[in-house]
């Protein structure tokens, strides 16, 4: 059986790739990994921080995805009013293409809820549920508390 890293990246790759191959058939200008760039943007995130904390992602990831965008044409920088922040915004043409990527984001909803009803879990709500646990108490720390249970069973066995 694969590991979890290996299927939640398998996933996603799955995932992103479904999405790049409707993107082009929209004949959009669109990488998937802008999505969250984008819908944090419209819902009027104005700095990386922002986006990032509107987001499952890392501030790297982010800061990457929008660099990509800026060369792009989809976003520019702007100096916040206080001038210790640079703000990201939509260019004219990161709105347009907004504008055509909000209905079908809808559809990827419903896709996504599809999904879940054939697989007979609630896929988003077990990955968030996760992403939480695994934020209060990370993935490190729980392999060590499986080794010194491992061990300490290892150790009752040989007595």
């Amino acid at each position: 059986m694969p590991g979890l890293g290996e299927l939640l990246r398998y996933v996603g790759e799955l995932v992103d790739q479904g999405a790049e191959e409707e993107y082009r058939a929209m004949s959009l200008p669109y990488r998937a990994r802008y999505t969250p760039v984008m819908r944090a943007l419209a819902a009027g995130a104005e700095t990386v921080t922002e986006i990032t904390a509107r987001s499952s992602l890392t501030q790297g990831a982010i800061s990457q995805s929008v660099r990509l965008m800026e060369a792009d044409g989809l976003v520019a920088h702007h100096r916040l009013e206080d001038g210790r922040k640079n703000g990201v915004h939509l260019t004219p043409r990161g709105r347009e293409l907004l504008k055509r990527l909000e209905p079908h984001w809808a559809i990827t909803f419903a896709a996504i809820g599809a999904l879940e009803k054939e697989i007979g879990h609630p896929l988003l709500e077990v990955l968030a549920k996760t992403a939480r646990a695994l934020e209060h108490r990370g993935f490190a720390a729980r392999l060590r508390a499986a080794a010194a249970h491992h061990a300490n069973e290892n150790h009752v066995d040989a007595d």
